[in-house]
């Protein structure tokens, strides 16, 4: 196994724990804090946390040589390849996240690295919004050292996934180790730190692995609220909430899975929106608050606005619209946000033309030709039969929904047509760069 001389700032949570999981991987690590309690603390064999292991860690590779402490930021960076920056990012009273503290380390490390004439790597730990590697740390390391990123030195992007109390157990055990970057050089040096460590290795784009941490924790900030509605729910009702959420997270197909984790259009359909709202409904009749229930439907009704905002504001008048069905292979149209938003485009007095193949009128039956009977004539009588026909009387087309006979498309556009997509059917952009929209992407 290859190792590294890696400078640790910050001797935190994060840093004390990455300090001493790394020199445990056999690398030589070198903590750097202002705080000389803190250096003194570690370089006499003493974590500067409360951890179950850590302690006995910490005293395990001070006493093999390969960990110690310092407060010389120079000392540091001339005795290291790789500098991970560990110190804090505090919220500010507005919700922002205060950088000085990441700032003040790059301009040290950086005014470190002017004086030094070999390749450094300096990596991001901490937890930061997306841009600040490319809007505060590459320019304050640049203007400290005089140096050109990319050419002189590197940085990435390196988020952690540590929970406290459990810290030790997840660095050697993560669900994956992910690093943001902009050149291949400084993403293998900061993967030849975790050899030896049995998780996925994701080298992504910078911004990517800033976003990433941001998406996990607020996904898990999610998820306790949510049960913690449904429990509320449950408690009012006399239901054993622990076992209704046992039960929920035996189901790893839909619920405790990658199910419904994708950007795209707005959820409808036959059991979503009234069920959320049913329950809503029934948490305010019992004096419940369940303020995220109720959220979801406004964030839904919002997202369609969004794509009507987008469809209008390329100034066309001319709409084609492929997919009417809320999901490709169905004719469901209850409470499909395609067919609210074509209702949006048909009240802004646009020339509206619909194509879906699972909606005719030889096909439906039951409650869908009822529905539609009842609820959306006037709709009806926009479908067209030929896919061909509405690309070629429409400015936008949009996308509805992931038919795969919708991608077939492309090439039927030119003179300055423009995609609104739904779905992400033609991934980032359209192949010869024509104007193209992705809802949320």
């Amino acid at each position: 196994m290859n190792t590294t001389t890696v400078s640790v700032f910050g001797l935190g949570y994060v840093g004390c724990v990455s300090a001493a999981c790394f020199a445990k991987q056999g690398h030589s690590v070198v903590g750097v804090d202002v705080s000389r309690a803190k250096v003194d603390m570690l370089n006499a064999g003493k974590s500067t946390i409360l951890e179950v292991g850590i302690g006995e860690l910490v005293a395990e590779m001070v006493g093999s040589g390969r960990l110690r402490a310092t407060t010389d930021v120079a000392d540091a960076v001339q005795s290291s390849e790789i500098s991970l920056i560990c110190v804090g990012t505090p919220s500010r009273s507005n919700g922002s996240i205060d950088l000085q503290y990441i700032e003040r380390v790059c301009t040290e490390i950086g005014e470190t690295l002017r004086t030094i004439d070999r390749w450094h790597t300096v990596v991001i730990r901490s937890t930061v919004l997306p841009g600040t590697m490319d809007g505060v740390v590459i320019p304050a390391l640049e203007r400290a050292s005089g140096k050109k990123f990319g050419q002189d030195f590197g940085a990435c992007s390196n988020p952690e996934f540590l929970r406290e109390g459990s810290s030790i157990k997840d660095f050697y055990a993560p669900p994956f180790t992910l690093i943001g970057s902009h050149d291949g050089r400084s993403a293998e040096a900061v993967k030849g730190l975790y050899q030896g460590i049995d998780a996925p290795v994701h080298l992504a784009a910078m911004g990517v692995a800033e976003t990433v941490k941001y998406a996990c924790n607020s996904f898990h900030a999610v998820k306790v609220t949510f049960a913690n509605e449904i429990g509320g729910i449950c408690k009012a009702l006399g239901v054993d909430s622990h076992e209704v959420m046992r039960i929920f997270c035996e189901d790893t197909k839909l619920n405790i899975s990658p199910a419904y984790l994708r950007p795209g259009f707005a959820f409808g359909g036959s059991c979503l929106p009234k069920d959320v709202r049913a329950l809503s409904y029934k948490a305010r009749q019992l004096d419940v608050d369940a303020p995220m229930l109720a959220a979801a439907l406004e964030s839904n009704r919002k997202l369609v606005q969004r794509a009507y905002d987008t469809i209008v504001g390329t100034g066309a008048r001319r709409i084609g619209v492929l997919g009417m069905a809320f999901k490709a292979g169905t004719d469901d149209l209850r409470e499909s946000p395609i067919v609210t938003l074509i209702e949006m485009l048909i009240g802004k007095g646009m020339e509206v033309a619909v194509f879906d193949r699972d909606v005719s009128s030889a096909n439906l039956i039951g409650s869908n030709r009822e529905y539609i009977e009842k609820e959306i004539p006037h709709i009806w009588t926009l479908v067209d039969q030929s896919m061909d026909r509405v690309v070629e009387r429409s400015d936008v087309v949009v996308i509805g929904n992931a038919t795969p006979a919708f991608r077939e498309v492309e090439k039927h556009l030119g003179n300055g047509k423009v995609v609104v997509d739904l779905v992400r059917a033609f991934g980032e952009r359209l192949s010869d760069g024509r104007q193209y929209h992705g809802i949320n992407w």
